[in-house]
Order: C-alpha cells, then sequence, then structure tokens
C-alpha cells in the first residue's frame, strides 16, 4: 500500500498569528541574485512562533531543553482525538480514549481551530483540557502533546498551570498544528522534529504524519 504524507505544519511568514506581546518574525533579503549573484535570507524570530515544540524548560526552572532529549524524542506512534464544538476537554472525555492513548507516544487534539489561523478569531475561546485531564494525561508513557491552536492554556492565562502540569513530567508540548482533520482515527507515524538549538526552550518544527 503507498503511503502518504500529511503536512501538519503552517507555512512561516510575516504575516502569521503569533501569541499576544511575542514580537513578529521578519524576513529580510540580505543577498539577492541581482546584486550578489545568489540569494540568502534572514530570519529572525522566537522559539514559539508558527508551528512549535515546548521544552520543559520554557516553563520549569531547571528543567530539560529541547537538545537534552535524544532524537527519537520527536517521532512516534500518534493518535488525534477530535474536540471540536468543545468549551473544555475534561477527564470523563478523555477516558473514552484511554486504549488509544495508551497506546500512543504523542496525543494531537483537533479543534477546527487551525482555519482561524492568520485571523483575529485564532486568540478565541478554543478547548482546553481541565487540570485534572491533563494530570490525567501525565500518567502516559507520551512524549509530546499537541493541539491545532496558539497554547495549551487560554490566551488570557497569566500563570499557565497547563503548561506547568504537562512540562514538569518532561513531556513536551506542540501548538499550533495544522491539518489535523486530515489524520486517520488509528494510529499513525508522526514526527515534529525541532532545530537542534544549544539550550532550546522551544523551537520550530516542521510536523507532519506518514499514513
Amino acid at each position: 500500500m503507498k503511503k502518504k504524507i500529511i503536512d501538519l505544519t503552517h507555512t512561516i511568514n510575516e504575516e502569521m498569528s503569533v501569541y499576544p506581546g511575542n514580537p513578529k518574525l521578519s524576513l529580510k533579503e540580505v543577498s539577492t541574485f541581482k546584486i550578489d549573484g545568489y540569494s540568502v535570507l534572514e530570519i529572525k524570530t522566537i522559539t514559539h512562533n508558527g508551528t512549535h515544540i515546548d521544552a520543559p524548560f520554557h516553563m520549569v526552572e531547571g528543567a530539560k531543553t529541547l537538545d537534552e532529549f535524544p532524537l527519537d524524542n520527536f517521532l512516534g506512534k500518534a493518535a488525534v482525538i477530535s474536540v471540536e464544538g468543545k468549551k473544555d476537554i475534561s477527564l470523563q472525555f478523555l477516558r473514552t480514549f484511554e486504549k488509544i492513548i495508551s497506546k500512543a507516544e504523542f496525543i494531537l487534539f483537533y479543534s477546527g481551530w487551525s482555519k482561524k489561523w492568520n485571523k483575529k478569531s485564532y486568540f478565541g475561546a478554543y478547548p482546553v483540557l481541565t487540570e485534572e485531564a491533563a494530570k490525567w494525561l501525565t500518567k502516559f508513557k507520551l512524549k509530546a502533546i499537541g493541539f491545532d491552536y496558539i497554547s495549551i492554556d487560554p490566551v488570557t492565562s497569566t500563570d499557565m498551570k497547563l503548561h506547568k502540569i504537562v512540562l514538569s513530567k518532561e513531556i513536551c508540548i506542540l501548538e499550533n498544528l495544522n491539518n489535523l482533520d486530515r489524520l486517520p482515527e488509528t494510529l499513525f507515524d508522526f514526527y515534529c522534529v525541532p532545530l537542534k538549538i544549544e539550550h532550546a526552550d522551544g523551537s520550530p518544527v516542521r510536523a507532519f504524519a506518514i499514513i
């Protein structure tokens, strides 16, 4: 059977949605064919713009940085759970998916929010895990938990409780994923490889699935 690759990453550009208060990404031509005979593009960004991964060190002092994880921490079997139309993601709801969660290394939550990318509504009230549900998820052998919106916490959060619950258990967080509606209900191969940045608290990733 022929395999299919599904890109789960938003394209990086200067117009893309960024977390409120964070500096926008900028792209600048520093060399051009017309002047220099070759092309070089300068990119200026923080580590949490676009489709990206949070390391535990992002919110937990002294915790692991991305470069301290082995490369295989960024690939494995994943499952997608639809939370489209929900206000919150409760433990009672998650328990119905316990069988597939127990077999997965990555859990990706599909809300449909990626369709709001580059719109003001992207920063609205997307579905959020309850604290109870987040703590329950950390009991599984997960490498990362992912979302097709801006943050695991509400965009209005000041204490980032959910970040800290998950990251303190050395489970990474993926944010701003795309195209999760194209994934199957069964387990699939998933990749979310970050840049190899020393002492990185986060990094853009090229996330994709092989079906």
